[in-house]
């Protein structure tokens, strides 16, 4: 085993969220035995194996999974059916848009990219929609274009992958 739940626990938009310790050394991360890490919903979102950590105030619920050698820092938020294998699989970029906030971009499952920003969650499209509709014409559409492009970019050779097991358990 590579981490704990730890009796710290904090709720996040009615999800209590448990702060990670860890039980082994990650030399590749910086980590040393007995460090806290950031928060995760259960033991499914953050792999056993692996090189995987969550750090400081992030925060992964819902059905994302991190594992690989993937690393979730700062003050990101990842959720969903978010899949970050790698670092290749994730971006934010903070003090952004009309409220400075963070954006937040990942792979799901599918392989698409889904975008978090603010109370915004979808796919880059609909995030790009959204932009267009809401702050059309403004420096925050034009900021948030060039990170839609961006992403795109940078997620463009990206992919996802997903075991024989797991897509058993999905097919039953």
């Amino acid at each position: 085993m590579k981490y704990v739940l730890t009796e710290t626990t904090k709720e996040w938009f009615g999800v209590t969220l448990y702060q990670i310790k860890a039980l082994r050394d990650i030399p590749e991360h910086g980590v040393d035995e007995g460090d806290l890490g950031g928060w995760i919903a259960g033991e499914a979102n953050l792999d056993q194996d692996g090189e995987a950590w969550v750090y400081g105030n992030a925060q992964v619920y819902g059905n994302a999974q991190v594992s690989g050698d993937a690393r979730v820092y700062g003050n990101a938020q990842v959720y969903g059916d978010a899949w970050v294998e790698s670092r290749k699989h994730i971006f934010w970029a903070s003090s952004v848009g009309s409220e400075d906030g963070t954006l937040t971009a990942y792979t799901i499952k599918t392989g698409e990219i889904e975008v978090t920003r603010g109370c915004f969650r979808g796919t880059l499209d609909e995030f790009e929609a959204a932009v267009n509709l809401r702050h059309d014409g403004s420096r925050h559409a034009e900021e948030y274009l060039v990170l839609i492009q961006y992403i795109r970019l940078r997620f463009r050779e990206v992919a996802v992958s997903i075991n024989e097991q797991e897509e058993n358990e999905d097919e039953n």
